[in-house]
């Protein structure tokens, strides 16, 4: 056998190598394409998700932080058996315009005297309770409403007020800064609710 027979063996065979290699299935001819329902589950998930947060955005909300106002309040005065005045609870309404809740967590009053958010508790056979709460809660794009019935804030000792004084009051929140409000004292009567300015 001469070098060349040989050389032409390993020629060929090279040649057939690649021959055999040629006949294997490469991207090409498509033999590892993804089915399509594997792309299109992620592709229709991103868009749902996309549409989804532009909503969101166009109506103004998205990372909008809480935008909290107070309206003007009430303070009702308790008459005691002797005529002077045994208690105040005050009323106001907390609205959040903005796109995060936020948190009463507490209010101060006139100077000397102590106050505490309050609410009312039915504890059975038509009897209620007054119970301290640490907080509350103001919801996003809506209000805290307070009520004589719901939350209160309990003012003591009960200040020497005559209906239409006004008493200062400052709000605290977890996250806005504090607001200072007015409540006009005002004997029981039916109109206790805080007036509901838009």
């Amino acid at each position: 056998m001469n070098r060349d027979a040989v050389n032409g063996e390993r020629r060929d065979g090279g040649r057939g190598g690649e021959a055999r290699g040629g006949d294997a299935p490469t991207q090409r001819d498509g033999g590892s394409r993804l089915p399509v329902a594997a792309v299109a589950v992620p592709v229709l998930t991103c868009l749902a998700t996309l549409g989804t947060l532009t909503l969101w955005t166009a109506t103004g909300n998205a990372g909008t932080p809480a935008r909290i106002s107070v309206s003007e309040g009430r303070a009702l005065l308790l008459p005691s058996p002797d005529g002077g005045t045994e208690a105040t609870a005050a009323f106001f309404t907390v609205r959040n315009s903005g796109g995060a809740d936020d948190v009463l967590t507490g209010v101060t009053g006139p100077a000397g005297h102590r106050v505490m958010l309050s609410r009312t508790v039915d504890i059975g056979r038509n009897a209620r309770r007054m119970e301290m709460v640490r907080s509350a809660t103001v919801p996003a794009g809506g209000a805290l409403r307070m009520t004589p019935t719901t939350l209160d804030l309990m003012l003591s000792p009960a200040p020497a007020r005559a209906p239409g004084d006004r008493l200062t009051f400052t709000l605290h929140f977890r996250n806005s800064p504090p607001l200072t409000a007015h409540a006009v004292a005002s004997r029981p009567g039916p109109a206790l609710d805080p007036p509901d300015t838009p």
